[in-house]
């Protein structure tokens, strides 16, 4: 019988706590995207919706002073509800066609 005494010093230690940080820091990732549901919306904010729309924030500025995307505006803060967003694009959505020559 090997009595040996295993320490974090030891390889297959080492290894397993390397996939536990691994584990911890993608669950951390998940956590942070993470928003929570009000009375089942979700709510987005400046900077989360133009990452997702590929805009500045200053064109979404431009949208809410035009009209074009509806807003929550409490506290200071702007937030917009996902549904709105989906339906304004679904609203905007044009069939590709081809010109034939």
């Amino acid at each position: 019988m090997n009595n040996e005494l295993i320490t974090e010093k030891n390889e297959r230690v080492s290894r397993f706590m390397e996939s536990l940080e691994r584990m911890l820091k993608g669950m951390e990732r998940l956590a942070a995207g993470c928003r929570p549901v009000l009375n089942g919306e979700r709510y987005l904010t400046d900077k989360e919706l133009s990452a997702r729309l590929k805009v500045s924030r200053r064109t979404l500025q431009d949208y809410r002073n035009e009209g074009r995307i509806p807003y929550i505006l409490l506290g200071g803060k702007i937030l917009y509800r996902e549904s709105d967003i989906e339906k304004m694009l679904e609203e905007g959505y044009r069939e590709a066609f081809r010109c034939q020559d």
